[in-house]
């Protein structure tokens, strides 16, 4: 009893160094990221091209209203009348406007005497500032309603909407009618912040319409805005569109593409550069001595299956993981194939 009592102690002994040994072999195991590939990184010399998706705008776009409610006496453009600036459009109910002419009228009579009386010295200055600024007010005044009652085109364009008909009440909720101008148009385009030094007001861009797959129209950029977003680490530019044929139109889908030169940059293959799911965030292991480095990326252009990657934790001579990447972590000790 006594021997079997020693020999299980013993079995139990053995399967305890047994077990202890075999973690310490998975630990280790753990502890590397096994064979991996990796490739050298040199500078390889791109045409830096970007394209963007963009929806085509119309560069002025203006709702025709007056600044009060009152009824529409006419509407002079249907919509898609061509217009030029300063025409006409539609005209309020003038009876406020009549009233304050007439008053406008007498007033500039007797400033028109007062003026006389002033310039021989016949009537006190007092008297004269009280008529002159009466009559500056109603001349302000007179102007406003007129420019509220006679509703002209403030550029060249296309009457794009037209909300009421003549007689109605015009009540606020929307104008009476858009205008939108065709000859010019714009866009906005979002570039990443790596190449706001790059970009300068005047750089061309080629606009290709969805539609029109084989043309391409030239354009140039006009604005862009001073600040990045702290979201998407972009900024925007606006680019100008000459429509002059007007073969465009606002609304339509449409691919910007500018280029930058010729520039020395990082190509890797893309199954090299992973994806922390869940987000945008893009990395590479480095090879550091035999460990597994884990370096965030950014990424630039792409061709075919290779990527451009920007970091400053990179540089030419660096070893990147490009095949076993997906096993690592930062920190592993990995083994080079040879």
């Amino acid at each position: 009893m006594k021997n079997l009592s020693k020999m299980l102690s013993l079995f139990l002994g053995i399967m305890l160094i047994l077990s202890a040994c075999g973690s310490r072999t998975e630990e280790a195991q753990e502890e590397t990221g096994g064979v991996v590939r990796v490739q050298k990184l040199e500078d390889r010399e791109i045409s830096r091209e970007f394209k963007f998706s963009t929806v085509l705008q119309a560069y002025d776009r203006v709702n025709i209203a007056p600044q009060q409610p009152g009824r529409i006496a006419q509407i002079l453009t249907p919509v898609g009348t061509r217009v030029s600036q300063g025409q006409l459009l539609v005209q309020m109910d003038r009876t406020a406007y009549d009233a304050q002419k007439v008053q406008f009228d007498n007033l500039a009579v007797t400033y028109d005497r007062v003026s006389q009386l002033n310039a021989s010295n016949n009537i006190s200055k007092q008297q004269y500032d009280e008529t002159k600024t009466g009559y500056e007010a109603m001349k302000t005044q007179l102007r406003n309603t007129e420019a509220n009652t006679f509703l002209r085109a403030p550029f060249a364009g296309v009457i794009e909407a037209r909300n009421y008909e003549p007689g109605e009440m015009y009540n606020g909720a929307v104008p009476v009618l858009s205008l939108v101008q065709l000859k010019m148009l714009k866009a906005n385009l979002n570039i990443s912040e790596t190449f706001f030094p790059h970009v300068t007001k005047g750089m061309a861009v080629n606009i290709t319409p969805d539609i029109f797959p084989d043309q391409a129209f030239k354009a140039e950029i006009d604005i862009i805005y001073p600040t990045i977003d702290a979201g998407t680490h972009t900024f925007q530019v606006q680019v100008k569109i000459p429509n002059d044929k007007e073969i465009l139109r606002p609304g339509m889908f449409a691919t910007a593409s500018m280029n930058l030169g010729q520039v020395k940059t990082i190509v890797v293959p893309s199954l090299a550069v992973m994806k922390l799911q869940g987000t945008n965030e893009r990395y590479v292991f480095l090879n550091n001595n035999g460990v597994a480095k884990r370096v965030p990326v950014r990424i630039g252009q792409r061709f075919d299956d290779q990527v451009e990657i920007i970091s400053n934790e990179i540089k030419p001579g660096d070893e990147i993981v490009v095949t076993g990447q997906a096993r690592l972590f930062d920190g592993v000790r990995i083994t080079v194939q040879k």
